[in-house]
């Protein structure tokens, strides 16, 4: 097995502390010991890892560890190995919307811990290689609300995301009602990388295929005779991102 570059995401020192000497003794390399998800981010960005230990717990972070996993899976998709003393439906229901690679309870032996990280990112790597990428597919199939299985969302038919809470509203031209999912936009963003799709807020991710009238701060879509608002200070961007003929 080669070495593995690892982020530990952990706020408990001593803990963090003996799981990095646990994976270096097995030749692995640390990337950092984060305790919150700015600290992760940070660390991501520096030195992208191949795999996160995460501690779904995480008492002085504003996020908790699934949080904390799917704002690392924006800027850099990689296996997860949640580190847990929770093992409840509900959370363990909640660690699956990130498809972890694996899911360890505390307290767990030392001496096991590289074996599952290696194995958890043999897997990984081998799903990769069979299955179809979500970025380059045409449609997605997305997680419903109880583990009622997945829907189907055909990229090219959706007009627009909007972000409600913790909640994703996927409106689609088909369809008069949003699909609702909960999950992150900043993550589902990620799968809507084609140019025709600009996030134009923290907000909204548009298809500019769409787009039937721009005004100030509010546009207007096929389908849709409600106004979708946006901030004032985008619209020159978004203009430039349509080919706009003006008045000579």
């Amino acid at each position: 097995m080669k070495s593995l570059k690892i982020l530990i995401v952990e706020d408990e020192l001593i803990t963090a502390t003996s799981i990095q000497e646990t994976l270096e003794n097995a030749g692995h390399e640390i990337t950092a010991l984060a305790r919150n998800l700015r600290e992760a981010l940070s660390a991501v960005k520096r030195q992208p890892p191949d795999l996160a230990l995460i501690d779904i717990t995480l008492e002085n972070s504003t996020d908790d560890g699934i949080g904390v996993a799917k704002q690392l899976m924006v800027f850099h998709p990689m296996p997860i190995i949640y580190l847990t003393a929770h093992s409840e439906p509900s959370t363990i229901l909640s660690a699956q919307e990130t498809h972890p690679a694996a899911y360890l309870l505390k307290p767990f032996r030392h001496k096991e811990l590289a074996i599952q990280v290696e194995l958890a990112y043999y897997n990984y790597q081998i799903n990769q290689e069979t299955t179809i990428d979500p970025h380059a597919a045409e449609s997605l199939y997305l997680p419903v609300e109880q583990g009622k299985g997945h829907v189907k969302i055909v990229k090219s038919e959706v007009l627009y995301l909007w972000a409600a809470g913790s909640y994703v509203e996927v409106h689609t031209i088909r369809d008069s009602k949003p699909f609702i999912f909960s999950m992150n936009l900043g993550y589902l963003a990620q799968f809507f990388k084609l140019s025709n799709y600009y996030r134009i807020s923290r907000s909204l991710l548009i298809n500019l295929a769409y787009v039937e009238r721009i005004e100030k701060n509010q546009l207007f879509v096929a389908g849709r005779d409600t106004a979708i608002t946006f901030p004032e200070t985008q619209h020159k961007e978004l203009l430039q991102k349509l080919a706009v003929v003006r008045t000579p």
